[in-house]
């Protein structure tokens, strides 16, 4: 079996990434939903991540298979995957081995659950089942870079993983996640996604059915803040002064179908300091949407601006406890995972912690994080944040690597050891 047939799928609640074995990039990024338009009676299939614009998703329902991260309809499910495999990525299942990434702590009745899709009903040759904290680890572990050094010496490292549905800090250990030390927090990019909405709806114009929109809103226009009392108090102040204002246009669904900021300058403007200088330093996402497109459309309404939204969306990440939620914010939460393990491996992790998944993407997220960490880490302890070069990517470029690895086939388990031994017996050879 070479990794020409091993069908590498991170299967997120957000996102699918899926491709062959071996590859850098994944053939297709999509999402894991069917919607259904204004204009369709039935839910359609969003093959590319870029489908979006095909059709018009104002108020589109959306149907998940996963949710809270768990899969819960696996017949849905089997609907999306059936369409990825045959119509987007074109294999065989039979003639095929599959890569499947779990979510952590997967209860054994959905894990059951996947064996079936996987084997009874797509008839693949053989699986393996991996978590993505440790498949993170694997691929930077075997990156030679002079900045992951501790990770490739000593095969620890303090995997955070920002996703749609929850977010984990995962110690792993030589290629294993240490379970007992995993902690999470339920706070990941949906709910981000639905706070936007709630603030938008209360302070502007009803977007609680504008999932799509929203998450653009979102990816585009969010940020952290470094100091949010002084970010809150220049978000209050009127006019130019308040360079976090900027204006964000909502889809009229005759000239154009989606979203756009209207004016990306404005939108940058908190590139800026007070005093007009730049601050170099500061990363903010690019906003490149065409003057023509702009100037096609009446901006006088359906339209809305942010102000303080922008970073008291991202903000959650670092105190749930704002949206009324008994948890610890993500410093705390890192603190907890790296104490659950041996004390001779704390001064390990905390030098190599790594930030993946779609939510580590906010700008300025590792360092705002290594401000909340330091004053909770002893003081002879480094911290050292890096974020994937790809956060989305990170999880299925490790199962790309794992794949195209000599002995992966004898991981894996065979759909005549599934017939004999049922799921239960199978998974035993996951140490999950």
């Amino acid at each position: 079996m070479s990794s020409n047939n091993v069908v590498v799928l991170d299967n997120g609640a957000g996102l699918i990434k899926a491709g062959i074995g071996g590859n850098l990039d994944p053939t297709a990024i999509l999402p894991n939903c069917l919607a259904r338009p204004l204009s369709s009676k039935k839910f359609l299939h969003l093959s590319d991540h870029n489908a979006t614009a095909a059709f018009d998703l104002t108020s589109a329902a959306v149907r998940r298979p996963l949710d809270r991260g768990y899969l819960i309809n696996p017949d849905l499910q089997r609907e999306i995957w059936s369409n990825l495999f045959s119509n987007v990525l074109k294999i065989n299942p039979s003639h095929s081995s599959l890569l499947l990434v779990e979510p952590l702590f997967n209860l054994p009745s959905l894990q059951r659950a996947a064996d079936e899709l996987v084997f009874e009903e797509f008839g693949f040759e053989s699986l393996f089942v991996a978590d993505s904290p440790s498949l993170v680890h694997l691929y930077e572990a075997s990156r030679s870079r002079p900045s992951n050094g501790v990770v490739s010496k000593t095969q620890a490292s303090l995997i955070v993983d920002c996703g749609f549905s929850f977010t984990h800090a995962a110690p792993v250990f030589q290629n294993f996640t240490v379970n007992y030390a995993v902690k999470r927090l339920d706070l990941g990019g949906k709910a981000l996604t639905n706070y936007l909405k709630e603030l938008v709806s209360y302070r502007a114009v009803n977007v609680m059915d504008e999932t799509f929109i929203m998450d653009d809103v979102k990816e585009k226009l969010c940020f952290i803040s470094l100091d949010v009392a002084r970010d809150l108090q220049v978000a209050r102040k009127p006019g130019r002064d308040n360079y976090f204002r900027c204006t964000y246009v909502l889809p009229d669904g005759v000239t154009h179908t989606k979203g756009f900021v209207k004016d990306p300058d404005e939108a940058n403007r908190c590139l800026t300091s007070k005093d007009g200088a730049p601050k170099d330093d500061m990363e903010y996402p690019e906003v490149t949407e065409k003057a023509e497109d702009r100037k096609r459309v009446d901006l006088t309404k359906n339209e809305f601006s942010l102000t303080n939204e922008r970073f008291l969306v991202p903000e959650m990440i670092f105190r749930p406890a704002d949206l009324g939620m008994n948890q610890a914010g993500l410093a705390e939460c890192i603190v907890r995972a790296v104490n659950s393990c041996h004390v001779y491996l704390h001064p390990v992790l905390y030098e190599s912690i790594i930030l993946t998944g779609g939510s580590s993407l906010f700008p300025r997220f590792a360092e705002r994080l290594e401000k909340e960490l330091r004053p909770l880490v002893p003081d002879d302890y480094q911290v050292k944040i890096t974020t994937q070069e790809d956060p989305v990517l990170g999880v299925w470029r490790g199962g790309s690597l794992l794949a195209s690895s000599p002995d992966f086939e004898t991981m894996c388990v065979t759909k005549a050891e599934y017939e004999e031994l049922g799921s239960a017996r199978c998974r035993r050879r996951f140490f999950h």
